[in-house]
Order: C-alpha cells, then sequence, then structure tokens
C-alpha cells in the first residue's frame, strides 16, 4: 500500500496494490487499485485494475503476464543472484598487475 503521503519510484510485485498517494514505475500485481488520491505513473501489468473518481493514471496498462506474481518473483530474484554470482567470481588487479 502507498499511502496518501507516501511516494515510490520503482518497480513492484504485489498480488494486491493499494495506490493512494504518488507512484512511479512498473507493478505487476493481481489486482491494482488507485484510490482518490493517487497518482500513477508508469506500466501495470494486470487483469484486475480500478481507479477511483479523483485518481490519476498516465502510462500503459498491459494483462498480466499469465504467471501469477510469486512466480514472477523468484525468477526476478534468481537473475539477481546469478548476477551476484557473477560480480562475486570477478577478481580486482593487484597492485603492479597489468589488464
Amino acid at each position: 500500500m502507498v499511502s496518501e503521503s507516501g511516494a515510490v519510484n520503482g518497480d513492484i510485485f504485489a498480488q494486491h496494490v493499494i495506490i493512494n498517494g504518488a507512484f512511479e514505475g512498473t507493478c505487476h500485481a493481481d489486482k491494482i487499485e488507485i484510490l482518490s488520491k493517487g497518482v500513477v505513473n508508469g506500466t501495470l501489468y494486470t487483469d484486475d485494475l480500478s481507479i477511483e473518481q479523483g485518481g490519476r493514471f498516465n502510462g500503459m496498462t498491459h494483462p498480466a503476464a499469465g504467471e501469477n506474481v510469486t512466480q514472477l518473483v523468484d525468477a526476478v530474484d534468481a537473475k539477481e543472484t546469478k548476477n551476484t554470482k557473477i560480480h562475486k567470481e570477478i577478481k580486482p588487479a593487484t597492485k603492479g598487475s597489468s589488464l
């Protein structure tokens, strides 16, 4: 939930998202609600979107990816783990060595 005084800039992966503050980014959720004071700029992936009177949305919507949100989070975590492993395997050059 993004409260009236809250602001989020980035990616959200959740079952149910309620926005009554500011959100900018990409959101993957089974259900997204933009309440009367909510302002959303970005891309939404969901099959269940509601916008209350007064709520604002500027961006694009797409159907849910066909996977549930927990599968998407697992895929993102696996990608980040792989990237972390690659970074850990790179050894810094020692003083006096040439590249």
